[in-house]
């Protein structure tokens, strides 16, 4: 009870809003800020692991409670940043659409750049340089490039409109049609990825269930009387062998996790 009346404190602490004036002289350096609080975000919940893995089974409880920690901290940001991705590829394919439909309605390509407040958020915040780029006469490539320098996960389809758009303007080829072949690449791939993800939910499950199980085992361990707990929280050899199967555990949901996410495209 002890040891979780003070993990709970710990997070409550780790919770804790910064007071006024430290966010007022933040707001004078805002980049700082941003990367400040994202080093933050990243090793709080290890920390926070930590101390409670300390505070439950002594130094390698610690070591243990990181490494668990860090895991589940990589597997969520993974999971979050395989979200935005398809959301983001979902919002581009629609905008790409609009832009085609209107390019074959007789719209100027400047023009139908210009509608991006119409598109998603995600995707207005990649088309909006390129959008102005084309306003003043730039080249729109270039500026859906850099457009998307900070999104590497949709890339690849942000390359595929700075393709279309490159060779519509060097060769004179009719930008209508090099877009709808992009919007239907794009749209393929996120349907494929949306059916991929659905057909690997049982393996997924599976490979939880199996991360589980030696949980399962200590706890039917404590319930026979065997108290495998106390076996790993006293001497050396129970700590080696705590941070020993941990590291196992970690390993094998890090590399089912990798087998999973590699089948997605």
């Amino acid at each position: 009870m002890n040891a979780m009346a003070c993990a709970a404190l710990a997070a409550a602490i780790t919770c804790l809003p910064a007071p006024a004036g430290v966010g007022r002289f933040a707001a004078l350096w805002p980049a700082r800020s941003r990367r400040r609080g994202r080093q933050m975000w990243a090793t709080g919940p290890i920390l926070l692991g930590s101390c409670a893995g300390l505070l439950a089974a002594g130094p390698g409880g610690a070591l243990a409670g990181a490494l668990v920690a860090f895991t589940v901290r990589r597997r969520r940001a993974s999971h979050q940043v395989s979200t935005i991705a398809a959301t983001t590829s979902g919002q581009l394919a629609d905008a790409v659409s609009r832009i085609t439909e209107e390019l074959r309605a007789g719209s100027h390509p400047a023009a139908a750049l210009g509608g991006v407040r119409a598109d998603g958020p995600l995707a207005r915040d990649i088309l909006a340089p390129a959008a102005a780029a084309a306003r003043l006469g730039d080249s729109v490539s270039a500026a859906l490039r850099r457009g998307s320098a900070h999104r590497p996960e949709i890339a690849p389809d942000v390359e595929r409109i700075a393709v279309a758009w490159s060779l519509a303007e060097r060769h004179g080829i009719p930008l209508a049609e090099l877009l709808a072949r992009a919007h239907h690449d794009i749209r393929w791939r996120v349907r494929f990825g949306a059916t991929v993800r659905a057909q690997l939910a049982g393996p997924r499950a599976t490979a939880h269930v199996l991360t589980a199980l030696p949980l399962l085992g200590l706890g039917l361990g404590q319930l026979v009387g065997a108290d495998p707990v106390a076996v790993l929280r006293g001497g050396v050899l129970g700590q080696v062998m705590l941070v020993t199967g941990v590291m196992l555990v970690t390993a094998g949901a890090a590399w089912s996790e990798h087998i999973l996410r590699s089948a997605v495209p």
